[in-house]
């Protein structure tokens, strides 16, 4: 309310609690707003149209201070999607006290009383300062004549120094300490102290020295600016500007300089804190560099050399934050499920926490691309509050990458390791090292056989890299490997790491994950916002099951940048907001359809303050017809077709086998890029069937019992051009030939895998739960594994269990048996098998 030229604030207000920065009165600060308390204050009196009734609504209370600002939003900007979210322009108006709290839920009301008043001003402020005599006449002139200074040294280019430049003259000299204490730079301690300060001499007198100070500094940064780049180091080092608390005699540090360059050199190798053995061979090295011409190439391999002993970080380390509360919530922000990967690093905090000594462990994520091996290592990195460095290991075919060139050759150089702990500074940073199997092997040694030392928590206390020749300690780096597969590590490497399997993604994860990272990354890379582009939870799956068939989520990613790319053509174009306006009751609704007709990607006019929802039209439109399609159903239409499951070290997959049979004189035939494994499979499929055939009423194309007899079988596994091998496709190999030789179906929702012997038996085989996510994508209902592979299910997510019907066999009755709709003829799923005593 407005009286007499002052504005009045009311004697209850509801308080707006933040941390973020301290308002003054007259100044305009932004706030963010997430906390459901300050949102209640929002949706309660903002949408509800008090802000503009009473002029005045909430007020700021900063750290629940007995001092606060009362202030007025002037613009309101957020979205209730995926979350209500907001920010506040709030431009203060004057001082309160909080006399009591009258209720703290659903928000904060107190009771207040205004200690000052922001008088309606129209003369200018000099002239009220000219007659006034005394102290605070004096404080006020000096402060001005402050300012004034301070914005002279400035750009007055800048549109806001010189606004700031024509407003300051026409200021009331109430509020020129508030105003100027929230413009030059000062911590929020400094304002508050400000804010605190009731009287106006008392304020004069604790923003004067925070003007001084922001004026000394222009001064000195002006100051340097004209000098050399080496002078204006100096300049900053003498001010205490670059080395804060510390001295430097830099007279004598010329003089070092300019008279004897291994003086301070030998300063530095006894500065170093390195080990006796390695200070012991620095300063023999030292002593003959002081012997050799600077002219001699050794000279400068020597110097070299030093240098880098001397930068290692042989004692320099940096402290873990061992807070596991605080390590679980941020792992659980940054990634979403990897629970198996989680747990072990909070144990490693755990342990660590009890014994600080312990070694870093040497573990290995091994899993499909896209999953998020990588972004783990450096989270984990964050959460022990370590350095972090990458080694990208693909490709690398030369032993000296890891340890070195020795000093005797041209152009040597130390290896990967020690160059990263150079990088980092420290001697436990988190090393990442990535894509482990794809080492390479050549004539200059294998790499692989190099790193054995790297990663033996026994050895690498004493690593020693050929261009050092001194042992350093690596026993504190966490190293993590990151694979696709282990098949092509070699044993005695993958012997000394801690296997932790990374598998792919179900769909429902996969959902999560788009709108917690995914979708938010992608929006604020292409510079769009949730009021221009809204991702129903409806539309997701549609993009992950019809356009992304991968264990990860990288494709996903790039799917979605598609979509974005496409709607800020629109929003480029004027089709939408490209800024976010002041939310009304009408639009602050949740986004996501209920309540709003918000418009779809097709209209051409759409409502400038509702985003573009994408749905299944707009999917078509952007990303073009579905790439995958649900053929399980459809290509099961024919006796002599199987579904079988395949690990790839992209995840897994489902593959179809398909079989037929002519006339002719019993021969097999196998296509479909196959290894010796699965051609073995293939023919102790052909002759169990064999010995079976009457068994099972199996007969051949011109009556006989033996199935082949007069006949030729084609086996054939589609993708032709994906080399396949492996022993888990021996059942879905034998169901294909029972189906072709009977005449039945397989069942069309049936899905299988296990490796077979010659007397009908069914062996566990790897990757179960890579498998059975890739059977839970392509909509299969019933998974027939074998009998010792039921603990692999405990992995699997409880909704994907849920889904799926597990059939674990023993032997080759009870998969057939599951294979076809009411058994297969011939066998009795109590049909035991003979058991033979050893006579050993």
């Amino acid at each position: 309310m407005v009286s007499g030229g002052a504005i009045q604030i009311p004697s209850r207000l509801p308080l707006l609690l933040t941390h973020e920065g301290v308002l003054l009165p007259g100044s305009t600060v932004r706030f963010s707003v997430d906390s459901p308390r300050n949102i209640t204050i929002i949706g309660e009196l903002l949408f509800n149209g008090h802000l503009i009734c009473h002029t005045l609504s909430f007020s700021l209370c900063v750290c629940l201070c007995r001092i606060g600002t009362a202030g007025i939003a002037v613009q309101v900007v957020g979205s209730n999607w995926p979350k209500p979210h907001y920010t506040l322009l709030i431009t203060g108006l004057c001082r309160f006290s909080v006399s009591s709290l009258l209720k703290e839920r659903p928000f904060v009301l107190a009771e207040v009383k205004q200690l000052d008043q922001l008088e309606r001003y129209t003369t200018p402020q000099r002239d009220a300062t000219a007659t006034d005599d005394g102290e605070l006449g004096e404080l006020s002139e000096k402060f001005y004549q402050a300012a004034v200074q301070l914005l002279g040294m400035l750009d007055m280019s800048v549109p806001v120094v010189a606004k700031f430049r024509r407003l300051l003259d026409s200021l009331p000299r109430e509020t020129l300490p508030d105003v100027v204490a929230s413009m030059i730079r000062t911590s929020n301690k400094e304002k508050l102290q400000v804010l605190d300060a009731l009287s106006l001499e008392e304020r004069f007198k604790k923003a004067l020295p925070m003007l001084t100070r922001q004026i000394e500094g222009l001064k000195l940064l002006q100051k340097t600016r004209k000098t050399s780049p080496d002078n204006e180091k100096r300049v900053l080092v003498r001010k205490g500007t670059v080395f804060p608390g510390r001295q430097f005699n830099l007279d004598e540090e010329d003089e070092d300089d300019d008279g004897d360059d291994t003086a301070a050199l030998e300063r530095k190798v006894h500065g170093a804190n390195m080990p006796e053995a390695a200070l012991k061979i620095c300063l023999k090295e030292l002593k003959r560099l002081k012997k050799m011409p600077q002219s001699m190439p050794e000279y400068a391999l020597t110097r070299n050399y030093l240098d880098l002993m001397v930068e290692l970080p042989w004692s320099k380390s940096t402290k873990d934050c061992l807070d596991i509360r605080a390590a679980r919530t941020l792992l659980d922000n940054d990634h979403y499920a990897m629970n198996k990967l989680k747990r072990r690093v909070l144990e490693y905090l755990a342990v660590r926490q009890l014994k600080t000594s312990l070694k870093g462990p040497i573990l290995c994520f091994v899993g499909p691309p896209g999953v998020g091996k990588t972004s783990v290592g450096r989270s984990i990195a964050r959460t022990l509050g370590r350095e972090f460095h990458r080694i990208a290991l693909g490709g690398v075919c030369d032993q000296s990458d890891i340890r070195g060139h020795r000093r005797t050759y041209v152009g040597s150089m130390p290896g990967r390791i020690i160059n990263g702990l150079k990088t980092v500074g420290v001697n436990n940073p988190v090393f990442l090292l990535d894509e482990v199997d794809k080492l390479g092997k050549s004539l200059q040694g294998d790499p692989a056989a190099a790193l054995l030392e790297v990663l033996d928590p026994e050895q690498n206390h004493g690593f020693t890299d050929h261009y050092l020749n001194v042992a350093f300690d690596l026993s504190q780096v966490l190293f993590i490997a990151t694979a696709n597969t282990t098949a092509t590590i070699p044993p005695a490497l993958l012997d000394r790491m801690e296997v932790l399997e990374v598998p792919g993604y179900t769909q429902e994860e996969k959902v999560e994950i788009a709108h917690r990272h995914l979708i938010p990354n992608q929006l604020e890379q292409h510079g769009l916002t949730p009021q221009q582009l809204h991702i129903p939870q409806s539309t997701t799956p549609d993009i992950i099951s019809r356009y992304t068939r991968e264990a990860g989520v990288r494709s996903l990613e790039r799917k979605i940048g598609a979509i974005c790319r496409a709607v800020a053509v629109k929003v480029a174009e004027g089709h939408t907001l490209t800024k976010t306006e002041t939310l009304t009751p009408e639009n602050s609704k949740q986004h996501g359809g209920e309540g709003l007709n918000l418009p779809s990607w097709s209209d051409k006019a759409a409502p400038p303050e509702l985003p573009i929802v994408i749905d299944h039209i707009a999917l078509k439109d952007i990303l073009g017809p579905p790439v995958f399609e649900m053929e399980v159903s459809e290509r099961l239409t024919l006796p002599g077709v199987a579904l079988g499951l395949a690990w790839t070290p992209l995840g897994g997959e489902i593959m179809f086998v398909e079989a037929s049979r002519m006339e002719g004189e019993g021969q097999l035939t196998l296509t479909g890029q196959l290894g010796d494994v699965m051609k073995e499979s293939a023919h102790l499929a052909i002759s169990w069937l064999r010995a079976n055939a009457k068994t099972y009423q199996l007969t051949n194309m011109v009556g006989g019992s033996d199935p082949l007899e007069g006949t030729d079988i084609h086996l054939h596994f589609p993708a032709g051009a994906v080399t396949k091998d492996g022993p888990s496709a021996g059942v879905t190999i034998v169901t294909c030939l029972a189906s072709l030789f009977s005449g039945r179906l397989v069942r069309s929702d049936v899905a299988m895998t296990g490796e077979i012997t010659l007397r009908g038996l069914v062996l566990p085989v790897g990757g179960i739960k890579d498998k059975v996510l890739a059977a839970h994508r392509a909509g299969v209902k019933r998974v027939i594994l074998p009998k010792r592979n039921e603990k692999d299910l405990e992995e699997l997510p409880a909704n994907v269990r849920a889904n799926l019907d597990f059939i674990t066999a023993t032997n080759l009755d009870e998969v057939l048996n599951a294979s076809f709709d009411g058994g297969f003829p011939g066998v009795s799923s109590t049909r035991a098998h003979p058991q033979l005593t050893s006579k050993l």
